[in-house]
């Protein structure tokens, strides 16, 4: 079953389950849902995860990311319901002393949105103590690519993914893509990513809440794959692969972009026994473009 309200989802995404449009600050249609069916566990995806926008509009953050969680967390309280997989974030991290992060990293966020993820953690941990919930918090690093038939992928609006907003430039849907920052102390001088695909963190999320049901302690694990890419390697990859010219305009440094964020992702495997398949670039950006090809209709010879 999906509750969402679809302020930035959408519906024809949801495939294989019940949709019902709800606002998880709704405690009422929460308790509605609960009361309808039987739940085993709960997989917390809804929130607002601009982080420009959490910097300018901070109380939007602190209501949906972290009102929203206490509303839900509340619920599930109330219906019994006692096994949550959380999706957490790198942003919890800030900018840390050393690469590639472990979960024994300080979180130190940077921003509003970051800081949000980690009340939500912290929160969770008073609700385990209080009344026995458990759960694992997922730590994205760059979510990114899409389901490889192309049913589902990135549509945001505003777009500010690099992968999606490169792709774009390659479609001809945008003049050019603009690097913030080309003096990093990185091997090209721009920022390096750890880019995850979508299927990767979806399977992790299947093996979270087995983990979970099966009897698993609450436990906080890093989603990426160790490996770091650079803004012009993922230009030049979209560049190879949809065999079109990107226009690449640069531009000063964003205040608080980290040079580099990878992850170190043992935990994860020790855990879980999760390990990225598809998360090498090419395979991430070869499903995005057929996924961005199909959406947005720029099937077209090379420009």
């Amino acid at each position: 079953v999906v509750f969402d309200n679809l302020l930035f989802g959408h519906r024809e995404f949801v495939r294989w389950g019940n949709l019902i449009e709800g606002d998880i600050r709704d405690a009422a249609a929460l308790d509605a849902l609960f009361a309808a069916d039987r739940f085993d566990g709960v997989m917390h995806f809804a929130a607002l995860a601009y982080v420009g926008e959490s910097v300018t509009a901070p109380g939007k953050y602190y209501d949906v990311n972290v009102n929203g969680t206490r509303v839900l967390l509340d619920a599930m309280v109330r219906a019994g319901v006692r096994s949550i997989v959380f999706s957490s974030s790198c942003a919890i991290y800030g900018e840390p002393a050393s690469m590639p992060i472990s979960e024994s990293a300080t979180p130190n966020p940077i921003n509003p949105y970051g800081f949000t993820k980690l009340v939500c953690e912290r929160m969770m941990d008073d609700f385990g103590r209080a009344h026995g919930l458990k759960s694992v918090r997922l730590r994205y690093f760059n979510a990114a690519g899409a389901e490889p038939t192309a049913e589902i992928g990135e549509d945001h609006d505003p777009e500010t993914h690099v992968i999606p907003l490169v792709l774009d430039a390659a479609a001809g849907r945008r003049p050019a893509v603009t690097v913030f920052g080309v003096d990093y102390p990185t091997s090209d001088g721009t920022a390096v990513r750890d880019y995850i695909h979508v299927c990767d963190l979806a399977r992790a999320h299947v093996l979270a809440i087995d983990y979970l049901l099966k009897g698993g302690e609450t436990i906080a694990v890093n989603l990426g794959t160790g490996r770091g890419s650079s803004v012009r390697q993922v230009i030049d990859t979209v560049r190879q692969i949809a065999g079109r010219e990107v226009l690449a305009q640069d531009a000063p440094r964003r205040p608080g972009d980290p040079p580099i964020l990878v992850a170190d992702p043992t935990k994860a495997r020790a855990l879980l026994g999760w390990a990225p398949e598809r998360s090498d670039l090419a395979t991430i950006i070869a499903d995005a473009w057929r996924w961005h090809s199909k959406r947005f209709g720029h099937t077209g010879p090379p420009r």
